[in-house]
């Protein structure tokens, strides 16, 4: 398993009519982020409209640090292209979404899946597969309530798990404590199948629910007002590396 934490600045919090200085502040610090994380939400999927590939494409003119697109987007695979053309390093799809058919059946950021046929399992090992291609890694989401079990099929067919603790769609909102019980489901299965996971918590996250998600297994975490909703962000950053340095 990979133990290094890694932190994931959360773009949906920046300013985003600064948004190049924003990221700059980060990425040229003297300790930048190992990632940063990218909301594309489709306003069907989740409640919310953000961003799309030319947004991807700008960043990656102006940083070297890895980007993590997260689709919470109800059609994947007809969008997994674009944004891996757009220079996506890391593309996570929404378990909920990635199943033929899914496109409008199942709407809102509580949206829940409690079994996959074996033709949904074959169809979501495809859209692994044409990242991976890609020259991406693979990563799956889980909203809160499905199911950590299904994930069994994929783990050694993604790079990383991306556990929610908010209902997606928006930021700010608290950390669900159910969360690390989750986490740590997919810690031990991920351990109990030699699985190198990365293992990426998203929501609510700060110094304080940080430390605790990292305990529970989590080893990326995800975090926008904790770091682009702070006065200083270099400072907020720092603070967070240092509640979970020593775990």
């Amino acid at each position: 398993m990979t133990t290094h934490v890694q932190i994931a600045p959360s773009l949906l919090s920046a300013d985003f009519l600064n948004l190049e200085r924003h990221v700059r502040l980060l990425t040229e610090s003297a300790e930048p982020p190992e990632w940063l994380h990218i909301d594309v939400m489709d306003g069907h999927f989740v409640p919310n409209l953000t961003i799309g590939p030319p947004f991807v494409r700008a960043l990656k003119r102006i940083t070297t640090v890895p980007l993590d697109v997260h689709l919470m987007i109800d059609n994947p695979s007809e969008q997994l292209d674009w944004y891996l053309d757009a220079g996506a390093d890391l593309l996570t799809l929404h378990l909920e979404a990635a199943r033929p058919g899914a496109r409008g059946t199942q709407k809102g950021s509580s949206a829940t899946i409690k079994e996959l046929s074996q033709g949904e399992v074959e169809y979501t090992h495809t859209l692994l597969a044409r990242i991976h291609a890609a020259g991406a890694r693979a990563g799956l989401s889980l909203n809160p309530e499905t199911p950590t079990g299904l994930l069994l099929p994929f783990y050694e067919s993604m790079d990383l798990v991306l556990l929610m603790s908010v209902h997606p769609g928006f930021g700010g909102q608290s950390f669900i404590p159910e969360a690390l019980v989750r986490l740590t489901e997919v810690r031990d299965a991920a351990q109990a199948l030699g699985a190198n996971l990365l293992i990426e918590v998203d929501g609510g996250i700060d110094a304080d629910t940080a430390q605790l998600a990292v305990e529970a297994g989590a080893n990326v975490l995800v975090a926008g007002q904790a770091i682009y909703g702070q006065a200083d962000p270099i400072a907020a950053l720092q603070k967070i590396r240092a509640a979970v340095h020593h775990l």
